[in-house]
C-alpha cells in the first residue's frame, strides 16, 4: 500500500449546497419558506423573546442581594507545607512565599491552617491563621504575627 492509495474507512459526505438554483431542490427561498423575520439573514427572534409580552425576568420580582464582590479569598497552606519549605529558624511572609514560587500573586493573603505536623522553629508573619496552627507555632517556640492586607512587589533575587 502506498500513500497516494489510501482512502479514509467512511467517504466524506459532501455539505447540502442551498441557493443554489432551483434544479438542486434547495433552489429559491433555500428552505427558509416565504418573506418574513426568519427567512432574512441573521433574522429570527431571540430565544427570551416571547411575542411582546412583558418577559418572565420582567415580571417576576428582583429580590436580596450578593457580597460575593467583597468576598476576600486567601491563598491557604497547611503546618506540613512549612515544614516541607522552610528551615528551621526561618521566616514565613507572604515576600518569602512568594519569592520561593511557593505561591503565586492574586489573592487576597495567606492563611495557615493546622493540617500535618510542625517540627521547625519558625517565625509566620501571615493575614490569617487558624486556632490550632497558631498553638503547634508556638509550642516549637516559633512566634506568630497578623499583618494586614497591602499589596506587595516581588523583590529582586540575586542571580
Amino acid at each position: 500500500m502506498k500513500l497516494n492509495e489510501l482512502s479514509p474507512s467512511v467517504p466524506k459526505k459532501n455539505r447540502k449546497r442551498i441557493g443554489r438554483g432551483n434544479s438542486s431542490g434547495w433552489g429559491k427561498t433555500a428552505g427558509k419558506g416565504s418573506n418574513g423575520q426568519n427567512s432574512r439573514a441573521g433574522g429570527g427572534v431571540k430565544p427570551y423573546f416571547e411575542g411582546g409580552q412583558m418577559p418572565i425576568y420582567r415580571r417576576v420580582p428582583k429580590r436580596g442581594f450578593s457580597n460575593a464582590i467583597f468576598k476576600k479569598e486567601y491563598t491557604v497552606i497547611s503546618l506540613a507545607f512549612l515544614n516541607e519549605n522552610f528551615e528551621d529558624g526561618e521566616e514565613v511572609s507572604l515576600e518569602t512565599l512568594f519569592n520561593k514560587c511557593l505561591i503565586k500573586k492574586g489573592r487576597d493573603g495567606v492563611k495557615v491552617l493546622g493540617n500535618g505536623e510542625l517540627n521547625k522553629k519558625l517565625t509566620v508573619k501571615v493575614h490569617k491563621i487558624s486556632k490550632s496552627a497558631k498553638a503547634a507555632v508556638e509550642a516549637k517556640g516559633g512566634t506568630v504575627e497578623l499583618v494586614e492586607v497591602k499589596g506587595f512587589e516581588r523583590a529582586e533575587t540575586n542571580k
